[in-house]
């Protein structure tokens, strides 16, 4: 079983043997406790569920202290699962994950939430162009422009692009490439940006989409 969860901590850089400036980004992988496994005899499908973040019991309710006390675990803030095939668990209920698990040029996705931009119009929510300055306009410079139709269909379509709320929503930075491994610091830096402000929780898979 392949995965772990972490926090953001940043981005840096770092050299290659060749002197080449690689920028990463930064993540404290670990260590991570297994706190349950799903099997699909018993829930329905194969997940391995981990718990990062030691925190104090006080923050937590008696149901989530329970659920940890079955393994002896200490008081983890953050739960999350990941889905595996029914032939890879090879971990059991206790066991700890460190960073470790991911070596050096292995491709990975991690999963965040991206930042939240608030209420935003259409130029910086999708991109679009400001009407012009010009002619007569006073007040419709980053107005959207038209967004219906005429008698048919007379109405506007669903999912049409629109001013709302912008970031906080979940994304996927896939296939990239794992730089540097730091057990000893529970440390992974990737190479490039990742979701999220600092301090935010990301979760590190294996790639799914692999580059030829």
């Amino acid at each position: 079983m392949k995965g772990i969860i972490g926090k953001k901590v940043g981005m840096t850089q770092i050299f290659d043997p060749n002197g080449n400036v690689i920028p990463v980004t930064v993540i404290e992988a670990g260590p991570c406790y297994v706190t349950e496994v799903r099997t699909a005899e018993k829930h329905g499908y194969v997940a391995v569920q981990l718990g990062f973040g030691e925190t104090k019991p006080t923050r937590l309710t008696r149901g989530q202290l329970g659920h940890l006390k079955r393994n002896n675990l200490p008081a983890l803030r953050h739960l999350r699962e990941f889905r595996i095939k029914d032939g890879e668990v090879d971990v059991k209920e206790g066991d700890e994950i460190k960073a470790d698990v991911f070596n050096v040029n292995e491709r990975v996705d991690v999963i965040g939430i991206s930042k939240g931009r608030g209420f935003a119009g259409t130029i910086k929510r999708h991109g679009f162009h400001r009407q012009p300055k010009t002619h007569g306009q006073s007040d419709r410079e980053r107005a959207p422009g038209s967004v219906g139709s005429t008698t048919t269909p007379g109405r506007t379509y669903p999912g049409q692009r629109m001013a709302g709320r912008m970031g906080n929503d979940r994304v996927t930075a896939q296939n990239l490439e794992v730089a540097l491994v730091d057990p000893e610091r529970n440390l992974i830096a990737v190479r490039g940006s990742v979701p999220g402000a600092n301090g935010g929780i990301v979760m590190i898979k294996p790639a799914r989409k692999r580059r030829r």
